[in-house]
């Protein structure tokens, strides 16, 4: 479980920076999502731990903090990048 939370948190990272690199901002926001899949799987592996007992009340906190700040920061630039694309601020719907 720790080495799959870890490749979570890790690949969560990667693909932003790899998304910035990329040309053109849909290529971005694709690796955005991506990053946000990444760190739902790391939250179901910690809420499993902390169920498991495996991760103390405190230890579960300071996490809970963390990956509450890394989304809204990783939904914050995905929905900054979204009015980006579409004139008038404008999202896309689906």
């Amino acid at each position: 479980m720790t080495s799959q939370m870890r490749r979570a948190a890790s690949s969560a990272a990667a693909n932003i920076a790899e998304g910035a690199a990329k040309r053109g901002q849909p290529e971005f926001r694709r690796f955005l999502d991506i990053a946000l899949g990444s760190l739902g799987e790391l939250a179901y592996f910690a809420l499993l731990a902390r169920d498991l007992e495996f991760m103390s009340k405190e230890s579960w906190t300071e996490f809970d903090r963390l990956h509450a700040e890394a989304g809204k920061t990783t939904m914050g630039l995905y929905k900054a990048i979204a009015r980006r694309n579409f004139p008038g601020g404008q999202s896309l719907t689906v």
